[in-house]
C-alpha cells in the first residue's frame, strides 16, 4: 500500500487548494476571532474582575465593529474560495504521511534499535489523548483558549516527557525494598553518550521515570552511543535510553561507599542540557505559563514528578509495597529533591499510576480533536523532535466520502517511533448534530517493529478512532464500534502478505486507541458497556461491564475548574486526582439518575473515580501463537494539566518471545 505524503496526486491541485483556501481563509479568522471575542474562558473572567478601568470590555466595543466590517468585506472572496474549494476536496487523500528526512532532527527515534525476536521479549509504549485543538472559538465552549499556543506546548511537553531516560533499579532481596539516596545517584544525564545504560551489582527489577531537562543532544544519538547498548546487562533486547542501578540485598538495600562514588563520578561526567527557550514568548500566553518551583510539567523545570510511581518486580513474584517515599540526590545538581511513591493493589498483575509525565520511550501516540490545520502543523513539527513517523490531516472535507457536509477533518493524529507500513481511515457515516460536520472516523495503521533472524517481519496494529459525542447516541455509538471491527478486520486481511503454512509476519501487537465518549459506570451507556468489543478486545482498567477497577480514574475534566491553582500545573493536578475528594472536585462522574449533575465541590457517594471515555484496549486474538502479550503498566497522566479538559492516558505491553524469557 502507498503511503500518501501530500494531501493531492499532483502539485497542480495542490496549488489550486492553496490559492482558495488563501480567499477562504480571512472570512474564517475574522469570524473565528469575532465569536472568540464573546466567549470568555474563567482564565479570562479572573482577570477581568482584577481590572477596575474594564479595558477588555473598552477592546470588544472598538473591535467588534471592525471584525464585521471586514468580515463583510471579505465574504465575496470567500464564497470564490468556497466554490473552488468543495470539488477539490474529491481528489484529496485521506490523509497526510510525514517522514522526517533529517534524523538529528528526531532525538528519540534515531535511538532505536531493530528487534530481533532473540533472547528475551520486548516493550511497546502506547499513549492516547484528547487534546482539544479546535479553532479558537469552539474550544473556547470547553474553557480552553489560544490553540496555537497550546498545539505548541502540547508538542513540547509530550516530547519532552518521552524522551527522559527510564530508571531501573534492580534489589536482590524481595524483603527488602528500601533504596537510599545514593542508589539514585546514579540518574544520568541522557546527554553522555556512552553511558547510557548503567549498572552496579545484581538483583531484582524495579523501574521508574525520571524528567530531564531539554532536547537529547546530538550525543545521545551517535553511533557510539548506539554500540555501546549492545552491551551486557539489557534485561530486554531493545530498551533504549535507560538508567540501570542494581542494588545487593546483603547491604540492605544499599549502595556501598564505592559504588555510590563511582555511579556519582559517571554522573558528573555528563552536563546539565541546556534549558530550551524556543517559543516562550508563544507559550507565555497561554494560562499556566506561572510554573512553580516542583512543577514537573514544565518544560523549564529541573524537577521530577514528586509523586512519581515505583515499579517493583520480584523474581517469581510482586514486592507490596505501598509508599516509598525517597530523596533523589543529583550531584550534578539536574534533578532537585524529589519523592518517589508506588501504588499497587496486591491483585493486579501489573503496574498503575497517576503520573505527572508521559512515559519514559514512548513508542506510539494516537491524538483526537486535532482539527485546526495550522495547530496540526506546530503540532507535528514539535512531535517530529522525538517521533520520525506522523500521519496527520486524517479525514475528509466537503461532501466527499461521507453522505453529509464535513467542515473539519476528523481530527486524528498519529505518531511513531517505528515505520509506518500501511495506514487507511474509514468515516463514521451515521454522525448526528454537530458531530456530523466533522469527518469522524477510524484510523488504521500497520508498523514495523523489527523482524526475526529468520528475516520474517515482526508488525504490530493501532487503530484510533473518535466516536459519536452527543449524550443519548447510544445506538450511533454502538453502531460505530460494529464499524469499526469490521473495517479492522478488513484492513488486516487486506495488508498480511503472510499465510498459515508459510508466514512472512509475525504480528506482535493489536491495540485500539482513542475517545470513545462512553464510560464504564454511567447507567446511559450500558449498551456501549456490553458491546461485543469487550469480548474481543481487553480492557486493563474494567472488571466488567459496569464496573471498574478500583485504580481506575476518570479521564474527563471539569471544564470550570481547569485553571484552578489547585490543579493548574501537572504536580497539582497529579496530587489532587490522588483524592477521593480531590477526584470528585475535579472529574466529570457518571451520569446516574441518583444524583445532580453538579460537579464541583460533591460530598455524595458516587460510582467509579470519574467518566474514563478515553481507552486504551489490547488483545490476544491473531497474534503469533508462540508470543505472550501481556501489561507491564498503565498511565494516567496530568501532563498537559491547563491545556486540555481530558486526562492522556498510556500503556506498555510486554511481548514474551518465550525463548530464555525471565
Amino acid at each position: 500500500m502507498v503511503l500518501y505524503t501530500s494531501p493531492f496526486p499532483n502539485s497542480f491541485l495542490s496549488v489550486l487548494h492553496s490559492f482558495s483556501w488563501g480567499l477562504i481563509f480571512p472570512c474564517y479568522w475574522l469570524a473565528d476571532r469575532l465569536v472568540a471575542s464573546f466567549v470568555p474562558t474563567t482564565y479570562e473572567k479572573r482577570q477581568r474582575a482584577d481590572d477596575p478601568c474594564y479595558f477588555h470590555a473598552l477592546c470588544v466595543i472598538i473591535t467588534t465593529p471592525i471584525y464585521l466590517a471586514l468580515l463583510v468585506a471579505s465574504l465575496p472572496f470567500a464564497l470564490i474560495g468556497f466554490l473552488l474549494w468543495s470539488p477539490l476536496q474529491s481528489a484529496r487523500r485521506p490523509y497526510i504521511y510525514s517522514r522526517l528526512e533529517d534524523k538529528n532532527h528526531a532525538n528519540g527515534a534515531t535511538l532505536l534499535t531493530e528487534w530481533k525476536a532473540a533472547g528475551n521479549g520486548k516493550s511497546f509504549c502506547f499513549g492516547s489523548a484528547n487534546v482539544c485543538l479546535l479553532p479558537d472559538s469552539l474550544a473556547r465552549f470547553n474553557n480552553v483558549f489560544n490553540t496555537q499556543a497550546r498545539a505548541k506546548e502540547i508538542g513540547r511537553r509530550i516530547r519532552n516527557g518521552a524522551s527522559r531516560p527510564q530508571i531501573k533499579i534492580y534489589i536482590d532481596s524481595p524483603t527488602n525494598t528500601s533504596i537510599s539516596a545514593a542508589s539514585f545517584s546514579s540518574l544520568v544525564s541522557p546527554q553522555s553518550g556512552d553511558n547510557t545504560n548503567r549498572t552496579v551489582n545484581a538483583g531484582i527489577k524495579r523501574t521508574t521515570s525520571m524528567e530531564y531537562k531539554g532536547d537529547n543532544s546530538g550525543s545521545n544519538n551517535s553511533e557510539d552511543s548506539r554500540e555501546d547498548k549492545g552491551g551486557a546487562g539489557e534485561p530486554n533486547e531493545g530498551e533504549e535510553n535507560t538508567c540501570i542501578v542494581r542494588i545487593n540485598g546483603e547491604d540492605n538495600g544499599h549502595m556501598s561507599d564505592t559504588d555510590a562514588d563511582t555511579v556519582n563520578g559517571q554522573a558528573h561526567a555528563s552536563g546539565p542540557a541546556e534549558p530550551s527557550l524556543e517559543g516562550d514568548a508563544e507559550i507565555s500566553k497561554t494560562p499556566n505559563h506561572k510554573q512553580k518551583e516542583g512543577d514537573s510539567g514544565s518544560l523549564d523545570s529541573y524537577s521530577a514528578s514528586r509523586e512519581s510511581l515505583v515499579k517493583v518486580r520480584v523474581g517469581d513474584g510482586t514486592v507490596d509495597q505501598s509508599t516509598v517515599n525517597n530523596k533523589l540526590l543529583y550531584k550534578a545538581s539536574i534533578m532537585k529533591k524529589t519523592s518517589v511513591r508506588k501504588k499497587k493493589h496486591t491483585d493486579e498483575t501489573f503496574d498503575h499510576e497517576i503520573s505527572a509525565f508521559f512515559p519514559a520511550n514512548l513508542d506510539f501516540l494516537c491524538l483526537q480533536e486535532v482539527f485546526d490545520k495550522r495547530a496540526a502543523e506546530k503540532l507535528k513539527e514539535q512531535l517530529h523532535h522525538y517521533f520520525e513517523y506522523i500521519v496527520y490531516d486524517v479525514g475528509v472535507y466537503s461532501f466527499h466520502g461521507c453522505c453529509s457536509f464535513k467542515f473539519v477533518n476528523s481530527g486524528l493524529l498519529f505518531a511513531s517511533r517505528y515505520p509506518v507500513m500501511d495506514a487507511a481511515y474509514h468515516c463514521y457515516p451515521n454522525g448526528r448534530g454537530t458531530d456530523s460536520l466533522a469527518s469522524k472516523g477510524a484510523l488504521f495503521l500497520k508498523v514495523q517493529v523489527g523482524s526475526t533472524p529468520q528475516d520474517q517481519r515482526i508488525v504490530g496494529y493501532i487503530s484510533c478512532t473518535h466516536l459519536q459525542a452527543i449524550a443519548g447516541d447510544t445506538t450511533v455509538r454502538c453502531e460505530q464500534l460494529d464499524m469499526l471491527q469490521d473495517w479492522l478486520s478488513e484492513f488486516r486481511k487486506s495488508t498480511s502478505s503472510s499465510s498459515t503454512a508459510n508466514p512472512e509476519e509475525l504480528v506482535a501487537f493489536d491495540v485500539i486507541c482513542g475517545d470513545l465518549n462512553f464510560d464504564n459506570c454511567s447507567s446511559e451507556d450500558k449498551l456501549e458497556q456490553q458491546h461485543s468489543l469487550f469480548t474481543h478486545y481487553k480492557d486493563p482498567c474494567r472488571i466488567g461491564p459496569g464496573e471498574d477497577k478500583p485504580w481506575a480514574i476518570g479521564t474527563l475534566l471539569d471544564p470550570e475548574g481547569l485553571y484552578d491553582e489547585e490543579v493548574c500545573t501537572p504536580d497539582n493536578l497529579q496530587k489532587v486526582l490522588e483524592s477521593e475528594e480531590g477526584r470528585k472536585a475535579y472529574l466529570v462522574y457518571p451520569t446516574s439518575k441518583n444524583h445532580s449533575s453538579s460537579q464541583k465541590g460533591r460530598k455524595a457517594s458516587l460510582k467509579g473515580n470519574g467518566r474514563r471515555i478515553d481507552y486504551m484496549l489490547y488483545t490476544e486474538e491473531g497474534l503469533y501463537l508462540e508470543w505472550k502479550v501481556e501489561v507491564e503498566e498503565f498511565s494516567f497522566i496530568t501532563q498537559l494539566a491547563g491545556l486540555t479538559d481530558h486526562l492522556p492516558v498510556a500503556m506498555r505491553l510486554m511481548v514474551s518471545t518465550g525463548e530464555d524469557d525471565p
